[in-house]
Order: structure tokens, then C-alpha cells, then sequence
């Protein structure tokens, strides 16, 4: 199955960045022809600084090969190294009516958290459509907020088909539905955009400091302590399987502990769950020339299926 995911260039990766996208994508290079790309034409929607914007895609790069990411086994590039897509997203933006875009709920819910409205914000489905079907992208494993927009892409694909004829696959997502919300520091999803995440990279004071910060009930120590409703239990389950998990609500309900064992707990389990991966960032960090080979290289083989893509989508529409 050819599969498709990305991730934006729009800051530090954090671990709902892992547990959302790069643990499964590093999973699935296994069994799959996986394609996968770093988002910095949708990190535009948020990013105002150049200098910081380049620095967060080689950031990105660096760090899905320190996670794991296989060049052997994925085609690994940089989005705007292949700007046929953003052709094809002003053919597809023809067969994207605005009733379908102004129900999109994740416009919505980054307008009311304060990112501003414009354009590139209020259209990213109709950009998002086009980085699938330019590869004929069978599978996309998404977050659950992002399933609408796999909807969209599917509504879009079909309208142009049904005008032109079978030229796009239509797409099928994918959701770990244990996986589907990583709570951050405050409880809500953990995003960049509402600066509430763990990086994946920090040192061990910051990344403690950062454990200290999460969110929690006012139990005092002594007694006994929900996991269920625990922010600090949602992440450290992540880590753990699921006799460690039950050992740990153990601990919460004997009341022996508080708020601050667990979270120093946390910090240990992420301390240790990444320190191969903070080995091989060292490395590629000192070794720059080789991750900009790797992604040059991935961008030329998508661009190849890219333009034969792009190639039927013009003689159908009409372009010369």
C-alpha cells in the first residue's frame, strides 16, 4: 500500500508529534511504500520569521531520521521541493466549494484560539488534498481532527473524477484510535500552536521543569489520586505497557504518592524512552550534507510520480 504523511515545520517536535504520527509512520516503512514529507508550505499558515522557518524544516528533518525514519525504506522530502503540488492545489481549489471549507471544524477551532484568518489558513484542506493525489496516496494515517479533512479530500477527488474521469485514487485514512488525542501540559491537545508540549529534545532540567508544569487537581498528598482524570497518567501511559500501566494506577490510588512523583516519574520514562534517538540527533546534527542528500533524493523520486501526475491532470482540464 502506498502510504502518505507529513508533518509541519512550524516549531519543535513534541511527543503528541511522536505518538501522533512518527512512531506509527516509523511502523509502517515496515510493510508499506511510505512517503513522507515535512509540511512547510501548510507551516506558512502560522510561521512569520524566515530564518525560523528553514531552521524548524531542517529541525524536522533531523529529527524523523533520529526517531527512526528508514531513507532506505521512505521516500523523505521537503514539500516545497516539489512545487507541482501547489499547481495541482489551484486546479483542485475549481472543485472546492466554499460551503465544504467553511465547515471545516479545524479552521474554526485555530481562528478561536487566536491564529489569524486568512486565506492560507481557511484553503490548507483544499493544499492538504493535493499533497494526496498528486502521489496517488491509498492510506493516510491522520489524528482524529484531521479525518474531516481526509473527507474533504475524498469529496474533491470524487467531483473531479466525476468530470475528467478515474484519475485520482481516492485516499482512506487511518486513526489509532488509542492514540487519536495527546493531552498537553494544560490538558488540551498537545500543538505547537497553543504552546502547551514536551519537546522531544530537551535536556533533562528543562524537560523536568516542563513535567512540573502539567495541569492537575488540587488532591493534596495522601490520598488517594484518580489516573483516569490525571494528564500526568494520560502521557506516562503512552510509555508503558499494559501491565506497567495497571502497576502505575496502582500507586495512584494507594495514596502513598503525589502529584510530584508521578511527574518526576514522567520525566524518566521520556528521559529513557529517547536517548538512542537523542544519540543519532548528535550525529546527523554534525553530518548536514548527509540529511540534505537524503531529502534531496526523496524529492526526486516523488517529483517523478508527481509529474506524471500532473501531466494527465493538465491534458484533462485543458492547460498547455
Amino acid at each position: 500500500m502506498r502510504v502518505l504523511t507529513g508533518i509541519q515545520a512550524s516549531g519543535k517536535l513534541h511527543i503528541g508529534n511522536f505518538f501522533g504520527a512518527m512512531k506509527p509512520m516509523i511502523e509502517l516503512q515496515e510493510e508499506n511504500e511510505l512517503f513522507t514529507f515535512i509540511a512547510n508550505y501548510h507551516s506558512l499558515t502560522t510561521s512569520k520569521d524566515a530564518q525560523t522557518l528553514r531552521q524548524y524544516t531542517l529541525d524536522a528533518a533531523v529529527d524523523y531520521l533520529s526517531m527512526g525514519l528508514d531513507p532506505t525504506k521512505t521516500t523523505f522530502w521537503i514539500q516545497s521541493d516539489m512545487p507541482q503540488v501547489l499547481e495541482l492545489y489551484w486546479i483542485l481549489s475549481k472543485f472546492t466549494p466554499m460551503g465544504l471549507l467553511e465547515r471545516a471544524h479545524s479552521y474554526k477551532d485555530k481562528v478561536a484560539k487566536g491564529i489569524a484568518a486568512n486565506h492560507a489558513l481557511f484553503s490548507y484542506p483544499v493544499l492538504m488534498a493535493a499533497d494526496i493525489l498528486i502521489l496517488d496516496s491509498e492510506i493516510v494515517p491522520v489524528g482524529k481532527d484531521q479525518i474531516q479533512h481526509l473527507e474533504m479530500t475524498r469529496d474533491i477527488a470524487i467531483k473531479f473524477n466525476n468530470e475528467y474521469g478515474e484519475i485520482f485514487t481516492l485516499p482512506e485514512y487511518r486513526v489509532a484510535e488509542e492514540m487519536a488525542t495527546i493531552p498537553g501540559i494544560d490538558g488540551e491537545k498537545m500543538s505547537k500552536s497553543y504552546g502547551n508540549t514536551i519537546e522531544l529534545f530537551m535536556e533533562e532540567k528543562p524537560l523536568q521543569k516542563q513535567c512540573n508544569k502539567i495541569v492537575t487537581d488540587s488532591t493534596p498528598l495522601g490520598e488517594p489520586l484518580d489516573p483516569e482524570s490525571c494528564n500526568v497518567f494520560a502521557l506516562a501511559a503512552l510509555f508503558l505497557d499494559n501491565e506497567e500501566k495497571e502497576a502505575l494506577r496502582e500507586r495512584y490510588r494507594s495514596g502513598k504518592e503525589g502529584y510530584g512523583h508521578f511527574k518526576k516519574h514522567l520525566k524518566g520514562l521520556i528521559w529513557d524512552e529517547f536517548a538512542e534517538a537523542r544519540e543519532k540527533r548528535a550525529y546527523y546534527l554534525n553530518h548536514m550534507d548527509e540529511v540534505r542528500d537524503i531529502l534531496d533524493h526523496g524529492a526526486q523520486k516523488a517529483q517523478k510520480i508527481a509529474n506524471a501526475k500532473m501531466e494527465r491532470v493538465r491534458e484533462a482540464v485543458g492547460l498547455l
